[in-house]
């Protein structure tokens, strides 16, 4: 089986574009999780981009254990010296030269000729030589060069070198069965020592780069180089998520496998978002929060007769701890009795078509069931009490007189069964202060792991007397004891969403530790 290595580019490619760039730290953190998913490759920065760049790519080299440490340069001296400089920490170096060979790279943005072209080929190689055991050479937009140059080219640049032969699709433009034809092409017309390899590099601005990454590993290419949740440039990199587990889930099809310990995908993929506060799309293959999500009834009938009928992967196997049925309007009877014997209670007959009927009706106001209204569901299904659950009564924010100073934040809770709870907090900031309240009268102290918020504009068609009639839905995942989990909430006012939000999260997180508690107890009695 053929073992594929993959080249991350979360730190360079992904972090150029617009809305993911990240301080020295936040690479640095990020370059952590990298490491432990055991990426071949990191590709650190750009290190001739600037001062901060080079810094940044130097902080990691001499931190990072594990994988090869690179850094982009252009084919000139000034850039190969800069990043020997930055990549001198580091036990494992690469150096990546790129050079565009296209038409329209050498005319519009050279000005060279293909003679000079391969001039500077080789004579940046060779200079890199002098620093570099490990050199990368990238023909830039690849797909769009004449075959027969890229080849000459190619070739050119192992003769003087470089161990990695990268062949850029720059702007999105192949399709899996072009790269797959070139690649077959280049593997018989490029001349190149023994272990050289071809490395892969998609962009997805016609959203093939996933597609046509794994083409060019069916058709012969050994590395691939991609970003965690697939950002990059324009409409971004092949995500590694998606290749990495493709290759696992086809292994028999592609005949390919990689070093990745596929159980850090979901850790890496929540410290990119956590670091570039852009978590990726709800139906985002691997990482996204329906991934492995089921709310229709029929399928998640059949997941719970065998999760293969509707599951291809194990959510645990891109480390991932999920219960997976999402009950909603959507769900049937044997997801609802299915989920409340997992929470100790027993729906059979009569009381399971009650239960139902009640469900329904509270699934098509809030829209999703979570673990805290499904208790206080089944518990007044059985005790016929009303429900203890914790609202937002009243918020009230006193901004300080200084701007030194903290704001004071009175939070007031409705409970079933406790009734009126107040609680005063301050902090640097407005919602910080109210977390921390509802965090000491609930009793679960929580760390916001993430928080999504989406502006609901108002039906044009009916009248909104008391202004636009627009609402505020917020999403919010917070870690209590190394544990995630999600609240929602909808409210005209964006504090006091945010604030519902971190309480239905902060009950979510209250009723499974009362549930454990609970069991525990079970146990120790039998």
């Amino acid at each position: 089986m053929t073992q594929v290595r993959i080249f991350d580019t979360t730190l360079r490619d992904g972090e150029q574009a617009p809305g993911f760039s990240m301080t020295p730290e936040a690479k640095l953190r990020m370059a952590k999780a990298l490491a432990a998913l055991k990426v071949d490759v990191i590709e650190a920065g750009f290190a001739a981009a600037s001062p901060g760049d080079a810094q940044s790519i130097m902080e990691i080299a001499g931190t990072i254990e594990g994988p090869i440490i690179c850094s982009l340069a252009r084919a000139v001296r000034g850039d190969i010296l800069t990043s020997a400089s930055a990549l001198a920490p580091a036990p494992r170096k690469r150096l990546h030269l790129f050079l565009g060979t296209s038409p329209i790279h050498r005319e519009a943005k050279l000005q060279m000729t293909r003679e000079q072209v391969l001039e500077a080929i080789r004579t940046s190689i060779a200079f890199g030589r002098d620093y570099f055991d490990d050199i990368e050479f990238s023909a830039e937009d690849a797909i769009r060069t004449e075959r027969e140059f890229l080849a000459e080219a190619l070739s050119l640049a192992a003769a003087e070198g470089a161990t990695t032969l990268n062949v850029p699709d720059t702007v999105g433009y192949t399709t899996p069965e072009e790269i797959y034809d070139l690649f077959r092409f280049l593997d018989s017309a490029v001349d190149r020592p023994k272990g050289v390899i071809f490395s892969t590099h998609c962009h997805d601005d016609l959203g093939m780069a996933v597609a046509n990454s794994l083409a060019a590993v069916r058709a012969g290419a050994q590395q691939v180089e991609c970003a965690v949740n697939g950002i990059g440039e324009r409409a971004g990199n092949c995500a590694l998520e998606d290749v990495v587990m493709a290759l696992r889930t086809r292994g028999n099809l592609y005949n390919a496998t990689t070093n990745v310990d596929t159980t850090k995908i979901m850790a890496a993929s929540r410290t990119l978002s956590q670091i570039t506060n852009t978590p990726p799309p709800r139906n985002k293959s691997i990482v996204g929060a329906n991934a492995f999500a089921h709310e229709s009834g029929i399928h998640q009938h059949g997941v719970l007769q065998n999760r293969e009928t509707y599951e291809i992967m194990k959510p645990e196997d891109i480390g991932l701890s999920t219960e997976g049925i999402v009950l909603g309007k959507h769900s049937g009877r044997h997801a609802l009795a299915a989920r409340a014997k997992a929470l100790g209670y027993m729906l059979e007959g009569e009381q399971l078509d009650e239960t139902f009927a009640a469900f329904k009706i509270v699934a098509d106001e809030v829209g999703t069931v979570d673990t805290a209204r499904l208790v206080a569901l089944l518990s007044e299904a059985q005790t016929h009490r009303p429900q203890d659950l914790w609202k937002l009564s009243k918020l009230d924010i006193r901004a300080p007189l200084s701007v030194s100073a903290w704001p004071v934040v009175r939070v007031e809770l409705e409970h079933g069964e406790r009734g009126r709870v107040t609680d005063i907090a301050s902090a640097p900031g407005a919602l910080d202060g109210a977390f921390a309240a509802v965090s000491q009268m609930i009793g679960v102290p929580a760390r916001v792991d993430s928080l999504e918020m989406q502006y609901i504009a108002a039906d044009p068609d009916q009248d909104a007397p008391d202004g636009q009639g627009a609402s505020v839905l917020v999403e919010m995942t917070i870690e209590v004891d190394g544990e995630i989990f999600a609240g929602r909430a909808r409210s005209r006012d964006i504090l006091p969403c945010c604030v519902s939000a971190y309480i239905d999260a902060a009950s979510n997180a209250q009723a499974v530790r009362d549930l454990r508690e609970m069991s525990a107890r079970k146990d120790q009695a039998a």
